[in-house]
């Protein structure tokens, strides 16, 4: 029992201190190549099982045969390991490089492309890491380049809709106050029209910027759609008789909702504004509320005669009017903006398709209990 500690000991010490010197020159080469610490890693091994191999066979009193074949089996096993952990080395590192490069193409705004070579576990993993980062990033720059075309197109549309209202505000003041307006009283009525449309202006692009910086402060209380319906359609009444249509409000459910009751007439109104100007004369305007298992579903039909189907992913962006026109009515351009934003800030969602003659706004809401 006695030897067995004493070997135990020898070889402990042995190997102990090969451990040490390994220890320390990991430390000093931890910055330097995957292959230079596998390397030292074998010798680190192999050099601990030679040093306590050695120190027990001295220990021992072998022979110098002995001694010799032990030295020589050791040492063949010492330059397998040193052999095996240089080739692991060169191969993880190569594969290591290869993802470099392949992670290097979607940081300078391109895709990420998995090398074809096989990998081990951990790189397979970083791999399907980064490809999953590579996908939110195309994503990321989607958005952002359709931001920035719609931020472009908006401080286009708005310099050219403030530029002309102001342009005519400009002449008939110099026509009053040189005397020359023939009619007097239709040139002030006409200077109020144009500082309406400018304040409404103004007012949408305040609301559209709360909303882009979350400031929007919600105050939501529990009110039934049918009311909330009934007052959107009193408040379009006048504009709607004003282009000879039909507003039509007989599908609605009293159901309930928990919404900023401001802020959804505000979505109801502008969405009837907007109908109400592209329905033609004679045409019928429909309002409809329902409970579906998505929640509760408003929506609001035209007679417009349909959106292109390659604009109907853009209608909710801000900006986008469905025409060129400049002038009433239609409008800045940011109506549409602004429901998707109220509607989104409800935890709601806002969609749009067509259907005969015409197209069909709905806005979702989530449901609350009877």
């Amino acid at each position: 029992m006695q030897a067995t500690l004493l070997i135990a000991l020898f070889a402990f010490l042995g190997a102990g201190t090969a451990g040490l010197i390994g220890a320390l020159a990991l430390r000093l080469l931890r910055h330097r190549s995957l292959v230079v610490t596998l390397t030292v890693v074998a010798a680190v091994a192999v050099t601990a099982m030679l040093a306590g191999t050695l120190s027990v066979a001295w220990e021992m009193f072998l022979s110098p045969h002995d001694l010799k074949v032990v030295t020589i089996v050791v040492a063949m096993a010492a330059v397998v390991s040193l052999a095996t952990a240089v080739l692991l080395g060169r191969w993880v590192a190569a594969r290591s490089r290869a993802l470099t490069e392949a992670a290097r193409s979607f940081g300078d705004g391109g895709s990420f492309a998995a090398p074809p070579e096989r990998v081990s576990a951990e790189l397979a993993a970083l791999t399907a890491e980064l490809q999953s980062t590579s996908a939110k990033l195309a994503a990321s720059r989607e958005r952002e380049r359709a931001l920035e075309t719609s931020r472009r197109e908006l401080v286009a549309w708005i310099s050219h809709d403030l530029r002309t209202p102001l342009a005519g505000l400009r002449a008939m003041s110099e026509a009053l106050e040189d005397g020359v307006a023939a009619d007097p009283d239709r040139y002030l009525r006409r200077i109020r029209t144009e500082v309406e449309r400018l304040n409404s202006m103004v007012g949408d692009l305040f609301e559209l910027s709360r909303i882009h910086a979350g400031a929007l402060a919600l105050a939501p209380s529990r009110i039934s759609v049918y009311d909330l319906v009934g007052d959107a359609l009193a408040g379009a009444d006048p504009l709607a008789r004003e282009h000879g249509v039909r507003l039509v409000g007989d599908a609605v459910d009293s159901v309930p909702v928990e919404v900023d009751s401001k802020e959804m007439s505000r979505v109801l109104g502008n969405l009837l504004i907007n109908a109400i100007r592209r329905t033609p004369a004679d045409g019928t305007v429909a309002v409809a509320a329902k409970r579906s298992p998505d929640g509760v579903v408003l929506s609001v039909t035209d007679g417009c005669g349909g959106i292109p189907d390659e604009d109907l992913s853009r209608v909710f962006d801000t900006g986008w009017r469905g025409s060129h026109a400049r002038t009433p009515p239609a409008g800045a351009g940011l109506g549409l903006a602004i429901v998707r934003g109220i509607v989104e800030a409800h935890q709601g969602r806002a969609a749009v398709r067509n259907v005969a003659g015409g197209c069909c706004f709905e806005v979702t809401l989530p449901a609350v209990s009877a």
